[in-house]
């Protein structure tokens, strides 16, 4: 048995330096931002609900990021429109975990995260959609954070965020590591996101903090890595 304290605060440093990572892997995977985050949720109240019980697992960013695959191919069984698709998402994830693609993908840009970034910001959006989702899903901002940076209500970027996720799905746009040739068309969005990222690190629009010294030091390094590329 252990603890509920630290079970949380260990769910909580998990959530805190892996979701960013695990929550790519799905979204590569599926193909769904919606599906991707609901089965990320998934695992994480299913690791406050068993860790008590079962014990702290020796690498808990692993056990989270298999367990929201498997969440993801349990919601796309209990359709049976989407029983095939289950099944070809099952056999990609047992490829993926034997082959790592994920480490592999050849890449100018080292940088996990910076990589994610130009991913996310897909040229079939508009841009101020895929700066909002890509600030949503990987820059760490909430909606009304990134509401605020567009001068918008929260219900009206809401709104956008979601459109935006509908587009990619309904579009089949593949989630994949952009090539090096590609790069430059979606520079503008990155360099947007990592302006918004810093700008909301500068001067917080919400909480208690006047600042948010981790948004700062993270923009600060998605820019030079940027301009080292």
């Amino acid at each position: 048995m252990t603890g509920s304290a630290e079970v949380a605060a260990v769910a909580a440093r998990v959530f805190r330096d892996e979701r960013v990572a695990v929550l790519a892997t799905l979204i590569r995977q599926v193909g769904d931002f919606q599906l991707a985050e609901d089965s990320m949720q998934d695992a994480f109240e299913s690791a406050l609900a068993t860790w008590p019980r079962d014990g702290i697992p020796r690498s808990p960013g692993a056990w989270i990021n298999v367990t929201a695959r498997r969440r993801a191919i349990d919601r796309l069984r209990r359709s049976r429109s989407a029983a095939d698709r289950a099944a070809r998402l099952a056999e990609r994830v047992r490829l993926d975990e034997q082959e790592h693609p994920a480490t592999s993908e050849a890449s100018m840009i080292a940088d996990d995260r910076l990589r994610l970034i130009f991913t996310c910001c897909h040229p079939a959006l508009e841009e101020s959609a895929r700066v909002a989702l890509t600030l949503r899903t990987l820059g760490g901002l909430t909606t009304a954070e990134i509401a605020r940076a567009f001068l918008v209500a929260e219900p009206t970027m809401g709104k956008r965020i979601a459109c935006a996720k509908r587009k990619i799905a309904d579009a089949r746009i593949r989630y994949q590591v952009p090539a090096d040739d590609e790069l430059p068309g979606r520079l503008r969005g990155v360099l947007r996101v990592v302006y918004l990222i810093f700008n909301e690190g500068y001067s917080a629009s919400t909480g208690e903090r006047l600042t948010r010294g981790e948004l700062c030091g993270e923009a600060i390094r998605l820019g030079r890595l940027g301009g080292a590329r």
